[in-house]
């Protein structure tokens, strides 16, 4: 891949965050507005550019190829769970502990990952990056919400619910649907999806750099666990995706997007599950932040891996 495309395209989105810095600093947004738009983007946009992803004539190669990266993804995510919770075992701070592993695991693929395989890749991107997506929600509504949970808050059904009913897995199948049997959309519709779609990629960046602008620096603590866990998100779990996609045979814009979507810095969900539970919030807010700006350098990095080893 072109490292020097992939580059200027992170600088543009954090170009992008910049302005969303702005906007927060000049009060032109605020916590509901920053809301409202992050569920716009959960429930409406991504869900419209997912669909739009899969309007491609059917192809016996692209479902194996689609297949491949189910297995990948899913023994990635198996590997990171595992690593994490050997690694991070020995935290006496529970709510530390969890902190940790969840940053370490699951990423902003959604906010970053999308909408940098959609700029770099266009549909094709996405309609591969889908995969990832999908593994990032069934994981992070299973184990990821059992980390801050005890044992009586879970409930099965409604995990399973969360998982099925969540728009963005609805609009996989949706689009699944549409790939399968070749289905065209109305015009009408067709462009209506195709202008939603088109939000994503910037409304996205301001909505993370509206977040970044709340982060107060002087309550930055980077101990040993919370370096560990950075380390592992930004460099060594990105690596393990690249090595598992390169023995299962997956090259091309599937490889570059497989990986782009798990290089992908910690995910805002640490904020909000930690939130939740009444936890002591700085440690995943200095996660968040410094993994979001260390990306501008790893994610080219991981990509300049992946060259050597292609």
């Amino acid at each position: 891949m072109d490292l020097s495309l992939l580059f200027g395209q992170i600088i543009l989105m954090f170009a992008l965050m910049l302005v969303g810095i702005l906007a927060n600093k000049v009060k032109f947004m605020h916590e509901q507005t920053a809301s409202d738009l992050t569920n716009v983007l959960l429930y409406i946009v991504s869900p419209c550019l997912i669909v739009q992803s899969f309007q491609k004539p059917y192809s016996a190669n692209r479902i194996h190829i689609f297949l491949l990266l189910v297995v990948g993804v899913f023994l990635v995510y198996i590997v990171q769970i595992v690593v994490s919770k050997v690694l991070f075992k020995g935290l006496y701070d529970h709510n530390l502990q969890r902190i940790v592993k969840y940053g370490s695991i699951y990423s902003n693929a959604g906010f970053i990952g999308i909408p940098l395989a959609s700029s770099l890749f266009g549909s094709t991107g996405v309609f591969y990056a889908v995969v990832p997506l999908a593994m990032f929600n069934i994981f992070n509504w299973t184990h990821g919400v059992k980390l801050f949970a005890s044992d009586s808050e879970q409930n099965l059904i409604e995990k399973l619910k969360s998982i099925l009913f969540n728009p963005n897995i609805i609009a996989l199948f949706v689009g699944l649907m549409i790939f399968a049997f070749s289905i065209r959309l109305p015009s009408f519709l067709n462009q209506m999806v195709g202008y939603i779609s088109s939000i994503n990629t910037p409304v996205s960046m301001l909505v993370i750099g509206n977040s970044l602008a709340n982060i107060v620096f002087k309550n930055f603590r980077l101990d040993r666990s919370l370096t560990l866990s950075l380390f592992l998100r930004n460099l060594v779990y990105p690596i393990v995706t690249s090595i598992i996609m390169h023995v299962f045979g997956v090259t091309g814009v599937p490889l570059a997007t497989a990986i782009l979507m798990m290089s992908c810095p910690v995910g805002g969900m640490v904020v909000l599950f930690t939130l939740q539970v009444h936890g002591k919030q700085e440690p995943a807010i200095t996660l968040m932040a410094v993994s979001t700006m260390l990306s501008l350098i790893t994610i080219p990095a991981v990509f300049l891996f992946n060259n050597l080893l292609g």
